[in-house]
């Protein structure tokens, strides 16, 4: 897929102190610098090279909202969470639309342009995840959240698409998933008693897993799994950030 095509940044805020901002000592992780760049900038960059034609940012902090303007990117303001955020920025620019986070520091386009090649041609939303195996090869000893199927343990990669319209009916069930993302047992207990039975059973697959999910919520929903490992580490705490300066550290000696 050479097309061009519309992207979101979600960079808002929770509430409160963001550990990782103070650690930093900024006032959102947004504005974290590595090499010269904000982490906004970063993944604009990111996705401008993937081919994004119209990039919007969805924001709460003025200093953010600043640093979005600078950048040439369309401001929205942030809703009250990253679900209503999405189907304001669907709103705002339509779909298809791919959607990721500021916060995903080494974001590269290259995983971008393969995950927009590999999302089924009838996906309404895709999500992009990757197997703990290759996420612990390419960052060893980093700790993420995974999910659980007879297929191995996967993590998220902070890379969604909302390829149709009726995408925007996966967004209430986000809303439900939001809240219970670092609970990943009560996730998997959304998919009702059968599904639920096989995924205790180690009989159930994340393919089929997202396939229900997107039943549940009247459309098709698809897992696109990156060979990516580093798609799924972003700077969510202060180890993560220790973390990407180590691995961007190794790059420029190994260059």
């Amino acid at each position: 897929m050479n097309e061009g095509f519309s992207a979101l940044i979600l960079a808002g805020s929770r509430g409160g102190v963001d550990p990782v901002a103070g650690y930093a000592g900024v006032s959102h992780k947004a504005l974290i610098v590595l090499e010269g760049e904000t982490l906004l900038a970063r993944v604009a960059k990111a996705l401008r090279d993937a081919g994004a034609t119209r990039i919007a940012v969805s924001v709460s902090d003025d200093a953010v909202r600043a640093e979005a303007t600078a950048l040439g990117l369309t401001v929205l303001t942030a809703a009250s969470g990253p679900s209503l955020s999405v189907r304001e920025g669907i709103a705002a620019l339509g779909t298809p639309l791919m959607v990721t986070t500021a916060d995903h520091a080494l974001l590269h386009p290259d995983w971008v342009r393969a995950f927009r090649a590999d999302a089924p041609p009838r996906a309404d939303v895709a999500v992009l995840l990757a197997r703990r195996d290759v996420i612990e090869r390419a960052a060893p000893g980093t700790k993420r959240t995974y999910l659980r199927f007879a297929d191995g343990a996967w993590s998220g990669c902070n890379l969604f698409q909302f390829a149709t319209p009726r995408s925007i009916a996966a967004l209430d069930l986000w809303a439900q998933v939001e809240a219970d993302r670092k609970r990943p047992w009560r996730i998997v207990r959304r998919l009702g008693v059968g599904t639920l039975l096989r995924y205790l059973s180690c009989r159930l697959t994340l393919v089929d897993a997202v396939a229900h999910l997107g039943r549940m919520a009247g459309l098709n929903a698809a897992a696109v799994a990156t060979p990516y490992g580093l798609a799924a580490v972003d700077v969510d705490k202060p180890g993560d950030l220790d973390l990407v300066r180590a691995l961007l550290a190794e790059q420029r000696a190994a260059h």
